[in-house]
């Protein structure tokens, strides 16, 4: 009787062991497939199929959906937020809600990188979009009155941008630097007082001024057309040319790349040049 309570005893420790190394190898499993599906969804955040993008409604998403059935074609398909200010684009692309974002410049995107902390940077240039002198008041800068007041964006670098086509224009006499303020004015013969606003607003409070400085995008979408509404204009030769950004270390991935090469794309060119017929300018 010993011998078979014995022999029971043995049998019940040994499935007891067995059931353990059972339970071990199936956890030592379920780390390895762990460890094969994270490497697989790190292949998919690689070479993502959806690629959100951010932009401002004119030309930017006009341009992006240009650009979505050429990503189609291979395999991407393109989703865009539209935005209405400068500042969120940046702030949800360096978050990460964004893939990319499409509507600034290269020193607006270095200035928020400074000012903000973004980590950001761009891969293309796309087009320009030169900044006009726009009036409901005047037709020529001749009328301009003494004591006049002239609108401008109240960002850093448009702000600059629109104070050196002034100076381009004989209005006024500034500094040296590339950052300048109102307060670099050093000749003003005419007294010109600038007002620093909003980007967004500048169209609509057109006839509250004497004048404004208006980015195309935003003159545009308010049924102004810079090649005929303006009374002064950048030249092609501006370095204010619009570009994808993206976030640093994202540059190479092959969905940016895609979206890279579609946005410079012979199609993205004509539809530019037919489109906007100058107003906006492909710079690629």
């Amino acid at each position: 009787m010993k011998k078979i309570l014995s022999l029971v005893t043995a049998a019940v420790l040994l499935l007891s062991f067995g059931g353990c190394t059972k339970k071990n190898t199936t956890a030592g499993d379920t780390t390895n497939k762990n460890e094969v599906t994270s490497g697989t969804e790190t292949g998919k955040s690689d070479d993502k199929k959806e690629i959100i993008v951010g932009a401002t409604p004119v030309p930017h998403k006009e341009i992006l959906e240009i650009v979505k059935p050429i990503l189609e074609k291979e395999g991407y398909t393109l989703t865009i937020k539209e935005f209405t200010d400068y500042v969120l684009p940046n702030t949800e692309l360096n978050e990460g809600s964004l893939d990319a974002n499409f509507f600034q410049h290269v020193p607006y995107l270095e200035a928020t990188n400074a000012e903000k902390g973004t980590d950001l940077t761009y891969t293309v240039k796309v087009h320009l979009e030169p900044m006009g002198l726009y009036s409901k008041k005047i037709k020529s800068l001749d009328e301009l009155k003494d004591g006049a007041t002239i609108s401008i964006p109240n960002d850093s670098t448009n702000g600059a941008r629109a104070l050196r086509l002034l100076e381009k224009n004989g209005i006024i006499k500034l500094k040296d630097g590339e950052l300048v303020t109102k307060l670099d004015i050093i000749e003003n013969p005419k007294n010109i007082k600038i007002e620093e606003l909003e980007a967004p607003m500048l169209p609509t409070t057109l006839a509250d001024v004497d004048a404004s400085i208006i980015n195309s995008n935003f003159a545009m979408e308010n049924g102004l057309n810079p090649t005929t509404d303006s009374i002064v204009i950048e030249d092609k030769e501006s370095p204010y040319a619009n570009v994808l950004a993206v976030k640093k270390g994202n540059e190479d991935k092959p969905y940016i790349q895609a979206l890279s090469k579609a946005l410079t794309s012979e199609e993205v060119k004509k539809f530019i040049e037919e489109k906007y017929e100058g107003a906006i300018v492909p710079s690629f």
